[in-house]
């Protein structure tokens, strides 16, 4: 009995030890964990910040400063899809402005890969075969094989192309989509002064690429270029890069003597032999350009011709099957480097004409070398792709009213012009 009562008197006084030890430590849990559970739930700590960078992320769509907050949160702004819908281009657009797309923030897509992806079924690879030498004894002959490229710009198979690619008497012209699908194809225009040429394929359902507006670009925009450099083993090849210069003016030797290109856009991504035809993109994946030539004695030199001049010939051939060059019978500089070819001249708006053909309409409308235009049908005129761009929208025939000044003279005249169409190839003169 004795060690009964004992025992129960040692387990009242455990009992009362524990007791005493627990109220102990909750006390002690209290004190140093209660700071913690507070600073986990206000809204100005690090936990906090998480779920409000989550929640400025979703609200501005991720844009910047959203993706800052994610960082700074701990979470990459790559936990989140990014969603391409209608409004992707200007996305692109924007990104591009702010730097070359390899900067772009981490999980983002580079904006060059998004615009191959879009516009690579829209270029194609040109195969030409020319006939070099032909022996009409035993009837060998010998042939070269040309490469370049091409861009689709209209559903039913008109394809844009230089005119050193694929103008010219030639004995095969062989498209090549990015499906796989080989075709033949005929060129319905040709321009040797622009180095531009129009192919047509026997086909349907095609998707053109968007035509873009050269006018509005700006140096240091992105570029890029896709193409088939050095030939079919390398097509729909990639390049990028930016715009380096606009307004280029070069000269080019060619079997009909020396040609001028002018209003080109410069740009450093890498144009090859083969790339020669195919589109020069912006970061919304519309053509600004066609690629037409590099300069092999400097690194990042290429040039492609503005596409604004080709929008007017392409509209022409798709409503009506073909294209006739209207012909003016001059040629000018742009505004800008006027004071430079004429210290006389005083102006840098206009253009100024520095050859005039003897046969053509500008010298029977009374233009001569040295006449600043300015304006043509109301319309201001201060580079040579504007006035291309407008006078290919007309018909041989057709009138335009031509403000002008004679060199030498203060007295601005406007005078009447009829175009004509072009009588032959390789005329300095437009």
């Amino acid at each position: 009995m004795m060690f009964r009562d004992n025992r129960k008197r040692v387990g009242f006084a455990g009992m009362l030890i524990i007791s005493i030890v627990t109220s102990m430590a909750i006390c002690m849990l209290v004190l140093f964990a209660a700071p913690r559970y507070i600073s986990l739930n206000d809204p100005t700590a690090d936990g906090g910040a998480r779920n409000n960078a989550e929640q400025i992320g979703a609200k501005q769509g991720r844009d910047g400063i959203g993706d800052e907050l994610l960082r700074i949160a701990g979470q990459s702004p790559s936990d989140k899809p990014v969603q391409i819908g209608q409004n992707d281009g200007d996305r692109q657009g924007t990104a591009l402005s702010e730097g070359p797309a390899s900067a772009a923030g981490p999980g983002s897509i580079p904006v060059t890969q998004i615009v191959a992806k879009k516009a690579t079924a829209g270029v194609v690879g040109i195969t030409v075969e020319r006939a070099v030498r032909e022996n009409l004894f035993d009837r060998n002959r010998e042939t070269e094989v040309g490469f370049g490229s091409g861009v689709v710009v209209s559903s039913d198979g008109y394809i844009l192309t230089n005119n050193h690619v694929a103008g010219g008497k030639s004995n095969r012209i062989i498209v090549s989509f990015a499906d796989g699908r080989n075709v033949d194809g005929v060129v319905v225009w040709s321009d040797p002064v622009l180095d531009l040429a129009a192919v047509k394929v026997n086909l349907n359902g095609l998707t053109p690429l968007p035509l873009g507006d050269a006018s509005t670009l700006e140096v240091g925009e992105h570029a890029i270029a896709i193409g088939n450099p050095l030939g079919l083993d390398f097509q729909r090849s990639v390049t990028s890069g930016i715009i380096s210069a606009l307004n280029r003016t070069i000269s080019i030797e060619t079997e009909n003597g020396t040609n001028y290109m002018e209003d080109l856009i410069q740009t450093d991504a890498s144009i090859n032999p083969g790339n020669s035809g195919g589109p020069l993109l912006n970061a919304k994946g519309e053509v600004i350009g066609i690629n037409t030539v590099k300069v092999t004695s400097a690194e990042g030199m290429g040039f492609a011709i503005p596409i604004n001049i080709t929008k007017p010939v392409v509209d022409k051939l798709v409503r009506t099957g073909t294209f006739e060059e209207p012909y003016m019978g001059m040629f000018a500089y742009d505004g800008n480097v006027i004071p430079y070819i004429d210290g006389e001249a005083k102006l840098k708006e206009g253009i100024y004409v520095a050859h005039v053909d003897s046969r053509g309409p500008a010298q029977k409308a009374g233009i001569r070398e040295g006449c600043i235009i300015r304006q043509v049908d109301g319309r201001q005129i201060d580079t040579m792709m504007q006035l291309r761009t407008y006078i290919y929208s007309k018909s041989p025939g057709d009138p335009i009213q031509i403000n002008h000044k004679m060199h030498g003279s203060n007295e601005w005249v406007t005078t009447t012009l009829v175009l004509a169409k072009k009588y032959k190839d390789g005329l300095i003169t437009r």
